[in-house]
């Protein structure tokens, strides 16, 4: 299966773990990202400020941007972010889970557009923004990534985001990166990244943690 999208979402302490993420990802990287980052005031300069960290190009995103391959895309502070197919779309829609931009809003969009081809990523944060998106990814056949709660600055979102929905991999920070550039490359065994082990998170809930 090949990928159109990746999605991802943060709140507190998701600078760092976007840069870190961010700065793996060659500005080759032929899937284009969409990223929600908790923000409550505008002008904050985030997109420059990780641009220095990101090989890709990192923007805030308007309204009908195209989706390009080597771009990154940032919901701007008071708008929804949402994925239409090839293209971005904005939005005042009231707070989803006491937020605007939401992860939720994003993520359930982006199933619904491109099901199958699209990867979510929860990185750290509180509260429990964007674990229904993560299950409606993972529901229409897409990959489901969670950052290692115990990697994580805030280990509240990604709890709940593991809480939710069986996911496919829990990775330490520091490999998110290198997965998603792995997955661009004909894979040993599908979703399983080298050297992983597996546990059980729950009795109907299996997961690859490295």
């Amino acid at each position: 299966m090949s990928h159109s999208l990746v999605v991802v979402g943060a709140s507190f302490g998701g600078f760092d773990a976007l840069k870190t993420v961010l700065s793996m990802l060659p500005a080759a990287f032929p899937i284009p990202l969409a990223i929600v980052q908790h923000q409550s005031a505008p002008g904050n300069g985030l997109a420059p400020l990780l641009q220095r960290y990101s090989p890709l190009v990192v923007v805030d995103a308007e309204d009908k941007d195209d989706l390009l391959p080597g771009f990154a895309y940032l919901a701007p502070p008071g708008y929804h972010l949402l994925v239409e197919r090839g293209s971005l779309a904005l939005s005042v829609d009231p707070p989803v889970q006491y937020a605007r931009p939401s992860i939720d809003v994003l993520f359930e969009s982006a199933a619904e557009v491109y099901g199958p081809e699209v990867v979510g990523v929860i990185l750290t944060g509180t509260g429990r923004d964007g674990a229904n998106g993560l299950t409606q990814i993972k529901r229409r056949g897409g990959i489901a990534i969670v950052q290692d709660p115990v990697t994580s600055r805030r280990a509240a979102m990604p709890e709940a985001a593991l809480a939710s929905t069986p996911v496919d991999l829990v990775l330490p920070l520091n490999k998110i990166g290198g997965w998603l550039v792995q997955l661009q490359e004909p894979p040993r065994l599908p979703l399983e990244p080298h050297h992983s082990t597996r546990a059980s998170l729950a009795p109907e809930s299996s997961l690859t943690r490295i």
